[in-house]
């Protein structure tokens, strides 16, 4: 396995606040990792300092060998960079059609309006909103929107996919199928990051757990392994649930 990307002793300060303090984490290429803890632990802000939203206060970033460490959003995007957003905010106006197709002129600025949509379309079909690709993005239901969020996210054909949040509001019939379509992108060979808060879904996906706790790094393992840590426990899981954990294990 190769490495796609490297943080080294990475930390972000907002005034007096650190929310991520000498992070060092590396991903190989077609991992699908968990990225998991409490509220406020600075998983967000971590996908923000590698994607160029907030850049890191110290400490480097690499992708696929290359430092991004100061790159620009739409300078990730076009890297092979792509995330989904927690609060998804389409295009209100756009169809779901153009919602994707925007997203794909953003991160390949050459490409043309025709195959732009063309793109688009392709991505709707997989996320299975197809019969929607002509309805303004504000007549969607919120799983429909979160499906156009990923839809967006892959158009822009991402070599590393984040994926924050995308269950979250969702019913168990929508949360499994959102595990499809990711287990599906797993397969097709796209490295992803998961910040998941529904461990069954973790447990499920992800291939390795990483663990942050007021943006510190506190663990970093196989899923079987994480969720029995002390530290894990502890910070995030509680008792109940390792205890839970460990019966069905």
């Amino acid at each position: 396995m190769s490495e796609i990307l490297r943080l080294q002793s990475v930390s972000r300060h907002f005034s007096g606040l650190k929310a991520l303090s000498d992070v060092s984490l590396s991903i190989n290429k077609g991992e699908v990792l968990g990225l998991i803890g409490p509220n406020g632990a600075g998983k967000t802000t971590l996908v923000n300092v590698v994607t160029g939203v907030t850049p890191a206060s110290s400490g480097s970033v690499t992708f696929a060998g290359q430092d991004i460490t100061r790159v620009k959003t739409y300078q990730s995007a076009r890297l092979g960079l792509s995330r989904t957003f927690q609060i998804v905010q389409p295009f209100a106006e756009l169809s779901a059609l153009d919602n994707v197709a925007a997203a794909a002129l953003f991160s390949q600025p050459n490409e043309s309006l025709k195959s732009a949509r063309e793109s688009a379309r392709e991505q709707l079909a997989f996320v299975g909103l197809e019969a929607q690709s002509d309805q303004p993005a504000a007549t969607l239901t919120l799983a429909m929107r979160k499906r156009l969020e990923l839809a967006k996210a892959l158009a822009m054909k991402p070599k590393l996919l984040f994926l924050d949040e995308v269950n979250a509001g969702l019913n168990s019939a929508e949360v499994e199928r959102a595990t499809r379509l990711i287990h599906e992108l797993a397969a097709s060979g796209i490295t992803i990051v998961m910040i998941e808060h529904l461990m069954k879904v973790v447990l499920n996906v992800c291939t390795r757990i990483v663990v942050l706790h007021n943006g510190k790094l506190i663990a970093d393992g196989m899923p079987r392994d994480v969720i029995k840590n002390p530290a894990v426990v502890e910070a995030y899981l509680g008792q109940q649930y390792a205890q839970r954990a460990a019966s069905h294990g």
